[in-house]
């Protein structure tokens, strides 16, 4: 009888232990740094992020952005892309707020965890990441304003997530952007300096001229009107609402 309890005991154990691993893995994945010993096999920087929803849909970027749906099995995460791609990482460990998994970039990536946003308020969310999905056909000037502004969404999210979860630091120099973020407003970034993420996004490189052109003509014929806050993200939240809106 006491055997037979033990061994209840156990299985309750395993199965109570197996949930709360399922549902740790489904957070906000940063990529913090790597533990392979080559550096140069790793190209992954602190913009790149893995965010894995309770509904088992996911939106990442590592290396490309992605969406699609995920499972977790036997330590490794499965990752169901929309365009049928099927990614693979092993999972070396996963703690409450840190993971560690096997991908192609770096063969040990490590990971910190956040709590995943309300969807209507997740900068890392499909609406507000149109602007990584890549173009396959050449782009009008409306196009390109639509990809322009869905990028300055993206940032406006950005901040706003920040602010509302009391995050000291956000990094704003990593993401693929053409827009230079400095401590006290922004910069156009000139073609030649465009990251070459950033140039991959569009269907030639005419497009992404043509782009940064747009945004050039926008800070050259408008004020961008600061707001007298000493909160930095506030600051950036209205200058890129205001981005927003002369794209329109």
């Amino acid at each position: 009888m006491k055997i037979y309890l033990l061994w209840i005991l156990i299985g309750l154990t395993t199965f109570i232990s197996g949930c709360e691993t399922k549902s740790g893995i489904s957070q906000l994945w940063f990529y913090t740094y790597s533990s392979d010993p080559d550096p140069d096999k790793n190209s992954l920087t602190p913009a790149n992020f893995l965010e894995l929803r309770e509904d088992k849909t996911f939106t990442s970027d590592l290396g490309k952005f992605q969406t699609g749906h995920w499972d977790f099995k036997d330590q490794q995460l499965f990752l169901h892309a929309d365009n049928g791609e099927i990614n693979i990482l092993l999972v070396n460990f996963l703690k409450s707020k840190e993971m560690q998994v096997q991908t192609g970039k770096s063969n040990a990536a490590n990971f910190d965890g956040l709590p995943v946003p309300e969807i209507v308020k997740d900068p890392f969310s499909r609406p507000n990441n149109i602007w990584r999905k890549t173009a396959t056909a050449k782009e009008t000037d409306e196009q390109l304003k639509s990809r322009l502004r869905n990028h300055c969404t993206f940032w406006v999210s950005y901040f706003n997530w920040a602010l509302e979860n009391e995050l000291t630091t956000v990094d704003v120099r990593s993401t693929a952007s053409p827009i230079k973020i400095y401590g006290n407003g922004f910069t156009i970034k000139s073609y030649s300096n465009l990251p070459e993420i950033w140039k991959g996004y569009f269907y030639d490189s005419a497009d992404c001229a043509r782009a940064t052109t747009i945004l050039e003509n926008i800070v050259r014929t408008h004020t961008i009107a600061w707001p007298h806050t000493d909160n930095k993200y506030k600051m950036f939240i209205s200058a890129f609402q205001q981005m927003q809106h002369l794209l329109r």
